[in-house]
């Protein structure tokens, strides 16, 4: 009888493995087929039902890669790592980072230390002086405060020289304006470096240790980080794991909570994932990859109840409140030709192996 029970057992044992196999063909096939065009590593962790149903990585990296991972290391006075990627595998996130630094904004907001509403000139005089006090803090989390800003590259070159929070402010009071604050979508690092420097004064604390008091310890994410640079860059300057950013994945799917505590508010969640693009609002510029997609705070609201904030180094967290589940595509590379087909080719593989 005990025979029996163990060939059974083994034979149900087989059978799942292989269907479980089955079930993520497709998907490992995908991230083999497309791993060359997106750095020549990646990999893609995907949560369901309170546990990681999904965990897979691919290296192909080229000599070419790697000569640019070379350089790239060493411009840094780093030494390039070509190992696999893992869970705990570190590495800049670009604009992902906008979602955290939003999340961490409405903190705030929950504490009622601050109000979407609230103008910015009200904590910033010198935006005041130029013009720009009236902007509020539900535009600087849409990108849609007005302010014509420079193109990101240009203002990343920008902010290597600056010293803190108040000159990069300084700077920012400076732009020209493009239209009225609210009516024009333009993306771009500008509101949320005015956000991050509200909480600063608030707070009296720098935005590094805000974010890692208020979002990286009550989520556990124990390696993600804005960096050690003169001034933080909220909208793209974090360092984060896969590990780590599904973390603060689930959290967002479960309406602020984590591990059964409620650390952000469903309210707060639901305000982030309102799209603030509208008939009323002019979209003076978005990114190629995410034409025709809406926009709420820190986050791109896309069809069929999907989320997501995909960063310039092709890292792509997204959630599907409808299918109830959340994934994380973690790679490094520049090239952004044929990006949003990928991405779209991906979430449905990925929902079709979950059903």
């Amino acid at each position: 009888m005990k025979k029996n029970l163990l060939l059974l057992w083994l034979l149900f044992g087989l059978a799942g493995n292989a269907f479980a196999q089955e079930q993520y063909f497709k998907l490992n096939q995908w991230l083999e087929n497309n791993v060359d065009d997106m750095g020549g590593r990646a990999i893609l962790m995907v949560y369901q039902d309170g546990k990681i149903v999904y965990s897979h990585a691919v290296n192909q990296m080229n000599n070419r890669q790697k000569m640019l991972g070379k350089l790239i290391a060493s411009r840094q006075d780093k030494t390039a790592d070509f190992s696999n990627f893992t869970p705990n595998s570190k590495q800049p996130i670009a604009s992902c980072s906008k979602w955290l630094s939003a999340a961490l904004v409405m903190t705030f907001v929950d504490e009622g230390k601050l109000k979407l509403t609230d103008t910015v000139g009200k904590f910033l005089p010198v935006l005041s002086k130029n013009g720009k006090g009236g902007i509020t803090i539900k535009e600087c989390l849409s990108h849609t405060t007005g302010i014509l800003s420079p193109d990101l590259r240009e203002n990343l070159k920008e902010m290597r020289v600056i010293h803190s929070m108040d000159e990069a402010i300084e700077n920012i009071a400076q732009y020209p304006r493009e239209g009225q604050a609210g009516k024009v979508f333009r993306y771009s690092n500008t509101g949320l470096q005015i956000a991050g420097a509200v909480i600063e004064k608030i707070s009296g604390k720098s935005f590094e240790t805000l974010f890692a008091e208020r979002i990286a310890s009550p989520f556990e994410m124990k390696n993600t980080d804005f960096g050690k640079a003169k001034v933080a860059l909220p909208a793209g300057g974090a360092n984060s794991t896969p590990n780590d950013y599904m973390n603060f994945l689930t959290m967002i799917l479960n309406k602020g909570q984590f591990h059964g505590k409620q650390i952000l508010s469903e309210k707060s969640i639901a305000e982030m994932q309102v799209n603030r693009i509208n008939a009323e609002v002019k979209v003076a510029y978005s990114p190629a990859e995410a034409g025709g997609l809406g926009y709420g705070f820190g986050e791109w609201i896309m069809a069929n109840g999907a989320i997501s904030s995909p960063g310039l180094f092709g890292s792509f967290p997204w959630i599907n409140n409808d299918k109830k589940y959340c994934a994380f595509l973690m790679t490094f590379y520049l090239k952004s030709e044929g990006r949003q087909e990928k991405y779209v080719e991906l979430r449905k593989l990925v929902e079709a192996s979950l059903q």
